[in-house]
């Protein structure tokens, strides 16, 4: 993670000044993606009419939420950011319940970014997943594999049995699975997720474990 953090909580919304909450917040999925795509970053930072320094700020008042110790943890900076939830709902796993959260990311209607909460609010889960009764992706083949285009759970149950794998940061996973090439041959693969959006194919191999967050500083 991004090590930058101000002594005090940030005010407000922590949103840089002049942006809505859930725009904000998007700057802050992007970040995280701009080292594996730049060029998709670049086409959404357009999208959104913002600008990278308005990215660099939203990242920066997210870390800093997020890592001051008296700030409110739990969902509250999910909440602050993107306001009441399209949806609460309970959800049995295992013999756990929790509830997850759901908000609409309008750079990717299909797709919903949940969070999914257990004891006192705790946030066990925060990522990406497919909007109800959006139209997933056919995955084939690892030529179906393109970038943004999937989630975690859309691979895993595509290319099952899947094998979940730490990633290099808080907000990346991993999965080791086979999936057929583009010649029918299966072949051993990992693909890699940012916010549980699929981003890149890696080979078989673990990588070797990150001694930072893996990012690449932006100018």
């Amino acid at each position: 993670m991004n090590g930058t953090a101000d002594h005090d909580p940030p005010a407000g919304s922590g949103a840089p000044s002049g942006l809505p909450g859930p725009v904000a917040f998007q700057l802050v999925l992007l970040r995280r993606m701009a080292d594996h795509h730049p060029g998709l970053v670049e086409d959404a930072l357009r999208t959104l009419r913002v600008s990278r320094a308005d990215l660099r700020e939203a990242n920066r008042r997210w870390q800093a939420r997020m890592h001051v110790p008296r700030a409110r943890g739990g969902v509250q900076p999910y909440r602050a950011l993107l306001g009441t939830p399209e949806s609460v709902t309970a959800r049995r796993i295992g013999d756990l319940t929790c509830e997850a959260l759901a908000w609409p990311v309008p750079l990717w209607p299909d797709l919903r970014f949940e969070v999914l909460t257990g004891t006192r609010g705790a946030v066990w889960n925060a990522w990406l997943v497919r909007a109800p009764g959006s139209t997933a992706p056919d995955l084939r083949t690892t030529e179906d594999l393109r970038p943004w285009s999937c989630t975690v759970d859309e691979v895993a149950r595509a290319f099952a049995p899947a094998r979940p794998m730490e990633g290099s940061a808080p907000t990346r996973w991993r999965l080791s699975c086979t999936a057929p090439g583009p010649d029918g041959t299966p072949q051993e693969i990992v693909p890699e997720f940012t916010w549980g959006l699929y981003q890149r194919l890696t080979g078989p191999a673990p990588a070797a474990p990150a001694d930072h967050d893996g990012l690449t500083p932006l100018p």
